[in-house]
């Protein structure tokens, strides 16, 4: 109910009249004036509510009247009374019925009272109640009232005391209130306020209004009061108390800072009065030193006075809260001194309210970032900011520090403090252990370092400063301080402070960023610039405080012995290190991030990385002291902090201690040992609980804040990476870490508690990196930077050890690659980088293999992810993605190359139909293999082939199929596997299958491109750029093909050689129809010559060194077992192949512009083949000529049945693709052969036109023929030059190509006839000869041989024979002018003739003659001996030859003329002559029946021609042929047979039988010479000749009966010729009979001489009598012969006339008689009866007859 309402009204009239009434009674007897004033009051009360309806306003005008009354009361001094009156007086007041000069009269009242001593608590009431319920008093009541509570606080009485000190708080509290409510009532009116005059302590008070007034004079008077001053105002103050003077000022700053800083008169009150008295009153503070002897100084320093100090640093706390606005300077001072206050040499409970001060400052973060805005950013200004903090760091670091003297709470930790301390710091100086078994006992929280132990307390709540000595009020002494206390002040001010400074910079930075969205949405192309104010304080701040917070939360960590504790350091310098990160302040970043990171590792763990960024932050905060000039005295370096291994140097403000003791760590518990990662082993290293709390902040920044790390990554990430190692993590698939077993060393020790924590590690370690994906991009970037640089570390160190390395780096670069998939083309270039560059390349294996294993995984993982736009659409991508690949192949370790490999089959198989553009990237790592890199490698790489030729020609674009060409060519040259080199080939056989198969679609795609890249090289006016250019691009396919086969057929190994040869011919021969006319030009040129050139030159200079085995336990023919012999073999293949092109394709190639120079080039290939050294190569290059001579012209047939195809070199795997085997794959066509080979090459299917040029130019390739067959048969059958004997000559060919060689002739010769020449035949016959004359070797022979006994021709002399045949016949049937030839055949022949008894001599070789060849008894390995050859059988088929030859051709003018029939008659006379000496009995008898029959032929021609006189010259070689052949040098042999004997003699016969036939019966035209000649032989052999000695020797000598008696027959029968027409025949008969008559005498002569002696001898033995009896039959056959002879005769002569015998005729015969008589006396009855007969006829001319002749001849 309020006081103004009716009812309230009704009641106070009630109430008052009640209290008038009572005060009437009390008063009645004593005061009677008092009892009458009630009664009145009683009466005026009732008229004011009877008249008046505002009773309450009329109560207060009439309120001095009505109050009177009491006021009297009051006076009695009686207790009762004046409690009545008080009592009443304050219901008045509280209704506020009392008016300015009643409250003027009751002020007076209450002074009366109070010096009374009445009633004090009641006065103090209605004072109070007086001046709270309304604002009547003012001015000089208004200061009576307040002096005169002041006078009650210095009563005698406690009560009374505190209800006065309590009342004139809440006075001086009202009146400054009212002036409040004042400022309220006038806020709208703006009064300008005089200008001050003058500088009084009274100024412009005229100028403030009532109650400001009041408040001014109150405030002014207290200030004097504290100073000790008189009061200008409070005039009756009697006593004060500084005390109590400081608290009130404090609260009144405190309570009504809006006064002081609205009004210029308060704030000049501020600055002239409060802030020198508090200056003033520290005094005492500032200049004590605890410890100083007063005998120092001159004069006693008063002691600083706790209760004042207290007080005074209350009021600066409330000054710098809520005036530094105003007091910039005074507040500098202020805190200066504050800081000077936490100096060790001042009293403990200084330090600590000055701690409790700071600490209050440090939860006010705006006050701060203040305090930097006014000192530290201007210049020649005190650092404030920066001292305050780094004060608070030496003061913490300070505590550790144990002075010798001072006081003993300090130096306290020696003893274990006292009590409950005691027990706890033992409890903790025991550590673990102290809990006994079970454990339960918590240690209290505490500090210690280097045998410093101080406990830690909680001291407030986190956020706010709750002091407890500067809240103790009422102490006088300095209280004692409990140990820790300070520190844990200490402790929260800095956690506070580093909380508060963050978050308020967090928050702005927030709201920043969150309005600079705002603006980016509104205007999204406006590029929105923060202003750097801001900016610039929260950088200056932290850079002022972060040394001395470091400093000091380096120590507090090194020291901090609770978990809560160290997390709440971590935490804080997690905080600063983040925030140092969002502002950009590298350095602070760094020195908290390495801070955090030290503290991570084990103590004097030598880090690189932390150490040298120590060094440099030392750096750094040198430069920062020296840019702050000195301003004052107390500004001093920053901290610096270090860690070796002497002890630990903390320094702040200049306080640089060396603290050498055993380090706090011995208070943590030890949850790991492991090995540190160095380069060389140092032991193990522990790790504590706290490593372990720090490791977990490290990941917790580097999880949240990673973004503002930047550079620190490295500091960051080396710390893990140490961590990680020491823990024994290993990573595991997809990089992350896994625990695992230190490899070599003391394995890693771990306890149950990090074994538990370790998978959640790892678990962080990994959500780490995962994290990245959040970063953005140039985080991202330091991040990879920095694992870059731990990675080269690594690397580094695992140089030149097998050691394990540290694979923490190349890890997390797989991770933090693959969780960044989606912007990966930022990172990919500096992570492959580096991974390709540096670690796959390391000679350490298992670094090596991470390295690959990150690179390829990174590959695969790229490949797969779904980008966007895809990877078909991101070409730049893909080829990104895949380069790595590539690089992988120049890293030279085969490994990598494995795992490159692997990667490469993983990628086919899962993304290899999409890979298009990166084809060439993948084929070229497929083919990146080198000879040098083993055999599973090059296994791996083959299969990733295998798999792209099989599976992904048709997904590839075309472009890349050449360069699938290359590396299947690749895999063909490789030397490590054959199978793979084989099979790579087999390949290349497919993919020219596939071509076959979709050559128009790639035709099309190849031209497209074709037509893209011409346009732009066009463009840049460069040339196109192609090989092969300008054939079209598909056919340059094919010539790529065939080049890489070609390069194949060159291949060291045979196999490989041999493989590739034929499948290049096989593909030529099958799918040459697909390339076009001109690309046919390079296929000869570029592609086939180029290929017989390289196996040339290389089958020439190829070893001839005999090799063991063909690898493994193979063993090698002897006929491939030198490389020269290889070699050979791939010589043969490819001629042939080539020869074959030639032949199939030579319509085609006919049409080229160069065939001509193409078959020349050829046929020098053929020709340098066959004189290669080689037998096999020789003699293939043979069959590659007769190939390319007998080209067959193509059925044309409109059906283009499979012959004609055939015909066309078409291979029957094209003609019938089912059934066909083929090399590769059967492949189906889609459509037909005709069809194919019409639309690729028309041309292929015309023969050529018919006209001269095509003849003309066909006979130019013949004769070009023909002279490569010249120039070989005259090199290969050229005699060696030098060597005789003993020198096994460099070459001889053997029989096989020299029987080709001559096979070839016929067929050229067909070509060549019409313009063969006498000189080409001359040129052929050298050959010929020279090709029959050469021996073989007897290692052969057995082989090629006839036995002698066979008169068989071997096939190089049938050929040659066979080439003469073709000549002959040719010149037979040809026209007259080639008759001139026949000579030179008859020549040729004779020569060959001529072998049969006189072998040819190759050259000086000496050669065993085939009957001497011992073909059983050749040792191995004796030098093989040269045989010639068994001629006999050719000599004699030659005769034969010649013989048939000569009987057709023998009237030809030219075999006339060139004295053809003497040239055959003189070359029998050899075997004529020899006759049982010739090698074979066969020859003389063939060369008398050639006689012969040459002769029948011959003879009638020469006696035609007689006159001619051109076979004059023929006779007397005649005459020699005859006389050496009938009279032999040579006896038979022993063994002939009568029946041979026989044979032979009727030989001999059929001579003398021809010379009676068709000599002797034409003398007339035979030379006389020669008929003489005859003659002399015929007599010769008329007559028995008989050695007249008896000689064993001539014992088998047999007598030619017959023919002696045909040759005497021919004589007689010439001797009486009747019709002697001619003189010559005259002569003939004439020298016949004289001849005949002398040989009748010599053996009637001699058979009567040995008659005669046979008589005389005595019985000779049994083999006399043999030898006798033969000799005798001989004797007596001869003389029944001459008898016989002679009857004839003289019948002979009895019919001649007498005038045709002359006279030395009858002489001869009349001498024969006596001899005759002498015969009658022999013994055999066969040569009596002879006798008789012959001695009958000379009863005839016992008388001379009548001679008809006068005159006859004497």
């Amino acid at each position: 109910m309020s006081t103004s309402s009716p009812e309230a009204v009704k009641k106070l009239l009630e109430n008052m009249q009640t209290d008038l009434r009572s005060l009437s009674m009390e008063c009645k007897k004593k005061f009677p004036p008092v009892k009458e004033a009630a009664e009145s009051g009683i009466v005026k009360i009732k008229t004011i509510a009877a008249r008046n309806s505002d009773i309450l306003a009329t109560l207060k005008e009439n309120s001095s009247e009505v109050v009177q009354p009491f006021l009297m009361g009051c006076g009695t001094k009686e207790p009762k009374i004046t409690q009545l009156c008080l009592a009443a007086i304050q219901r008045l007041m509280s209704h506020e019925v009392v008016s300015e000069a009643a409250a003027g009269n009751i002020i007076n009242m209450l002074w009366q009272l109070m010096e009374n001593g009445q009633e004090e608590l009641k006065l103090l009431q209605t004072v109070l109640v007086l001046l709270t319920t309304n604002t009547v008093v003012h001015d000089q009541v208004l200061s009576k009232a307040i002096v005169l509570c002041f006078r009650l606080h210095f009563t005698k009485d406690n009560i009374t005391n505190n209800t006065a000190a309590a009342t004139v708080r809440q006075v001086v509290t009202v009146v400054f209130e009212r002036m409040v409510a004042e400022d309220e009532r006038f806020k709208d009116i703006v009064d300008q306020p005089p200008p001050v005059q003058g500088n009084t302590n009274r100024r412009s008070v005229s100028t403030l209004r009532p109650s400001a007034k009041d408040a001014y004079m109150l405030f002014q008077d207290l200030c004097q009061l504290v100073n000790a001053d008189a009061p200008y105002w409070l005039v009756g103050m009697t006593e004060m108390t500084r005390t109590f003077g400081l608290e009130l000022l404090e609260s009144v700053l405190n309570d009504f800072p809006r006064v002081f800083l609205q009004h210029q008169e308060f704030s000049f009150l501020l600055k002239e009065r409060v802030c020198p008295l508090v200056i003033k009153l520290f005094s005492p503070n500032i200049k004590f030193r605890q410890g100083n002897s007063s005998a120092a100084s001159p004069a006693p320093v008063e002691k600083p006075y706790f209760p004042i100090c207290m007080r005074l640093l209350r009021v600066v706390s409330v000054l710098i809260k809520h005036f530094y606005s105003l007091l910039v300077t005074e507040c500098e001072i202020f805190l200066s001194l504050l800081v000077k206050f936490l100096d060790g040499e001042k009293p403990q409970w200084l330090r600590a309210v000055a701690v409790e001060s700071v600490h209050r400052l440090c939860v006010q973060p705006h006050l701060l970032r203040s305090f930097c805005l006014s000192y530290d950013m201007k210049q020649h200004s005190t650092k404030v900011f920066r001292d305050i903090v780094n004060a608070l760091g030496s003061f913490i670091q300070s505590l550790f520090i144990v002075l010798n003297t001072g006081n003993p709470a300090a130096t306290n930790t020696s003893t274990g403090g006292s009590g409950a301390q005691g027990a706890a710091q033992g409890a903790a100086q025991g550590g673990p252990g102290a809990g006994g078994q079970g454990g339960s006992l918590t240690t209290q929280a505490a500090f210690e370092y280097r045998g410093t132990w101080i406990p830690l307390m909680t001291v407030s709540v986190q956020g706010s400063a709750k002091a407890t000595y500067l809240e103790m009020l009422d102490k006088v002494e300095p209280p004692s301080i409990p140990e820790g206390y300070a520190m844990s002040v200490a402790f929260s001010a800095l956690l506070d402070l580093v909380r508060g400074i963050t978050s308020m910079i967090e928050r702005a930075l927030a709201k920043e960023e969150e309005e600079a969205a705002v603006r980016r949405e509104a205007n999204p192309d406006q590029n929105t610039q923060l202003e750097p104010g801001a900016h610039l304080v929260w950088e200056e701040m932290v850079s002022a405080c972060w040394c001395g917070l470091l400093a000091a939360l380096s120590l507090l960590l090194d020291a901090s012995t609770d978990e809560t504790a160290t997390e709440s350091i971590l935490k804080a310098e997690l905080t600063v290190a983040a925030l140092c990160g969002r502002l950009g302040l590298v350095t602070p970043r760094d020195a908290f991030i390495t801070a955090i990171c030290k503290a991570s590792l084990p103590p004097h763990y030598a880090l690189t990385v932390l150490s040298s960024n120590t060094a440099n932050i030392n750096k750094a905060k040198k430069t920062a002291s020296k840019t702050a000039p000195l301003a004052k005295a107390t500004t001093t370096h920053p901290p610096k902090m270090s860690r070796g291994n002497t002890g630990a140097s903390y320094s702040i403000q200049g306080q640089s201690v060396q603290i050498i003791s055993s380090s706090s760590e011995s208070h943590q518990q030890v949850v790991a040992v492991g090995q540190p990662l160095s380069v060389q082993p140092q032991g193990t290293v522990v790790l504590t609980a706290k490593n372990i709390q720090c490791m977990r902040t490290l990941l917790n920044l580097a999880h949240c804040h990673g973004v503002v790390l930047g550079t620190s990554w490295q500091l960051v990430l080396a710390t893990l990476q140490h961590l990680v190692w020491i823990l024994g993590l290993k990573p595991g698939v997809g990089g992350a870490l896994k625990p695992g077993r230190a490899v070599e060393g003391p394995s890693t020790v771990l306890t149950t508690a990090v074994m538990t924590d370790l998978p959640v590690i790892s678990n962080i370690l990994s959500r780490l990196f995962e994290s990245s994906q959040y970063l953005d991009d140039v985080s991202l970037h330091h991040l990879i930077h920095a694992l870059c640089s731990l990675s080269l570390e690594a690397v580094e160190m695992a140089y030149g050890t097998n050691k394990e390395p540290s694979l923490f780096a190349v890890a997390k670069l797989l991770e933090t690659g693959l969780v960044n998939m989606d912007r990966i083309e930022i990172l990919w270039r500096p992570l492959t980088g580096h991974l390709l560059e540096k670690v796959c390349q390391h000679p350490n294996a298992r670094m090596r293999e991470w390295g690959a294993e990150a690179v390829t995984s990174l590959i695969k993982a790229g490949l797969a992810y779904k980008h966007n736009p895809p990877l078909a659409q991101n070409q730049r991508l893909q080829l990104l993605l895949l380069n790595p690949l590539k690089e992988l192949s120049n890293v030279l370790h085969a490994d990598i190359r494995q795992k490159q490999l692997e990667s490469v089959l993983q990628i086919l198989q899962s993304q290899g139909d999409s890979l298009g553009p990166g084809w060439p990237l993948v084929l070229g790592v497929i083919g990146a293999i080198r000879n040098d890199q083993g055999e599973s490698l090059i296994r791996t790489a083959f299969q990733c082939l295998q798999l792209v030729v099989t599976d992904f020609l048709p997904t590839m674009p075309c472009a890349c199929l050449q360069i699938v060409v290359d590396v299947a060519g690749s895999f063909g040259l490789q030397n490590q596997e054959l199978n793979i080199s084989l099979t790579s080939i087999g390949l290349l056989w497919n993919i020219s299958d596939y071509f076959f198969q979709r050559g128009e679609a790639i035709t099309q795609e190849l031209e497209r491109e074709e037509a893209a890249l011409q346009k732009q090289a066009q463009e840049k006016g460069e040339p196109l750029n192609r090989p092969f250019h300008p054939a079209p691009p598909f056919d340059c396919l094919w010539l790529c093909l065939y080049a890489k086969l070609g390069q194949l057929c060159v291949d060291p190994r045979p196999a490989v050689r041999k493989s590739a040869g034929q499948t290049m011919f096989s593909t030529i021969a099958a799918h040459g129809t697909l390339l076009q006319q001109p690309t046919w030009h390079i296929v000869v040129w570029k592609v086939l010559f180029h290929l017989l050139d390289c196996v040339r030159k290389s089958s020439t200079t190829a070893d001839r060194e005999k090799i063991e085995s063909g690898g493994g336990n193979i063993l090698i023919h002897h006929s491939r077992d030198t490389a020269e012999k290889q070699w050979a073999e791939t010589w043969v293949l490819t001629l042939a192949g080539v020869a074959r092109i030639f032949n199939t394709r030579r319509y085609l190639l006919q049409q080229l512009g160069d065939y001509f120079k193409a078959w020349e080039v050829l046929l020098d290939h053929i020709q340098s083949a066959a004189l290669s050294k080689n037998s096999e190569v020789s003699l293939a290059a043979l069959k590659s000529f007769q190939e390319i001579l007998q080209i067959a012209t193509p059925v044309k047939d409109s059906t283009m049945s499979t012959d004609a195809l055939a015909a066309m070199g078409v291979p029957p795997v094209l003609i019938d693709p089912l059934s066909a085997p083929g090399p590769g794959r059967p492949l189906l066509r889609s459509d037909s052969m005709l069809e194919r080979l019409t639309s690729y090459n028309g041309a292929e299917l015309q023969a050529p036109p018919p006209g001269e040029e095509s003849t003309l130019e066909d006979a130019a390739l013949w004769w070009s023929a023909w002279n490569t067959w010249y120039r070989t048969g005259t090199d290969s059958t050229r005699p060696p030059s030098g060597g005789t004997g003993t020198d096994r000559p460099s070459f001889v060919p053997s029989q096989p190509f020299l029987t080709a060689l001559v096979q070839i002739f016929p067929a050229l010769y067909q070509h060549i006839k019409t313009g063969f020449s006498m000189e080409d035949l001359r040129k052929l016959g050298v050959i010929l000869h020279g090709a029959v004359s050469i021996p073989i070797s007897s290692d052969a022979s057995p082989f090629i041989l006839p036995s002698y006994t066979e008169a068989v021709l071997t096939s190089l002399q049938e050929a040659v024979l066979t080439a003469l045949d073709v000549l002959q016949k040719a010149i037979c049937v040809g026209p007259e002018n080639l008759q001139v030839m026949y000579p030179a055949i008859f020549e040729q022949l004779l020569l060959f003739v001529e072998f049969s008894c006189k072998p040819p001599q190759y050259g000086k070789m000496e050669t065993k003659h085939v009957a001497n060849a011992k073909y059983n008894q050749i040792q191995l390995f004796t030098p093989a001996e040269w045989v010639a050859l068994n001629y006999v059988p050719f000599a004699e088929r030659s005769l034969e030859v010649v013989v048939d030859l000569y009987h057709k051709t023998a009237c030809h003018k030219a075999v006339i003329n060139e004295k053809v029939l003497q040239n055959i008659i003189k070359t029998l006379r050899m075997p004529l002559g020899l006759k049982y000496g010739c090698p074979s009995e066969s020859t003389w008898k063939l060369a008398v029946s050639s006689l012969l029959k040459v002769l029948s032929t011959g003879l009638p021609v020469a006696r035609q021609h007689a006159s001619s006189r051109k076979f004059d010259t023929m006779w007397p070689e005649l005459a020699n042929a005859f006389k050496d052949f009938l009279f032999t040098k040579s006896t038979p042999p022993d063994n002939v047979s009568i029946q041979e004997f026989q044979k032979n003699e009727a030989i001999d016969v059929e001579v003398v039988q021809l010379i009676s036939t068709e000599i002797l019966p034409f003398a007339i035209f035979i030379p006389k010479d020669f008929v003489g000649q005859i003659m002399a032989m015929l007599n010769k052999g008329s007559i028995h000749s008989q050695s007249s000695s008896f000689t064993e020797a001539e014992v088998d000598v047999r007598m030619r009966e017959e023919f002696s008696k045909v040759c005497f027959e021919t004589l007689l029968q010439f001797s009486f010729s009747n019709k002697v027409s001619t003189p010559q025949e005259g002569y003939i008969s004439r020298m016949a009979l004289s001849v005949l008559l002398k040989r009748s005498q010599d053996v009637l002569r001699r058979y009567v001489d040995d008659e005669r002696l046979s008589g005389r001898c005595p019985l000779p033995s049994g083999q006399r009598m043999k030898l006798d009896c033969q000799l005798l039959r001989q004797q007596v056959t001869e003389i029944i012969f001459v008898l016989k002879a002679i009857s004839t005769l003289m019948d002979s002569l009895k019919k001649t006339q007498p005038e045709n015998v002359d006279g030395t005729t009858w002489a001869q015969v009349i001498a024969l008689y006596p001899t005759l008589v002498e015969c009658i006396t022999c013994s055999s009855s066969e040569v009596s009866s002879a006798l008789k007969e012959a001695m009958g006829p000379f009863k005839d001319f016992m008388q001379p007859p009548v001679s008809r002749v006068q005159n006859g001849e004497s």
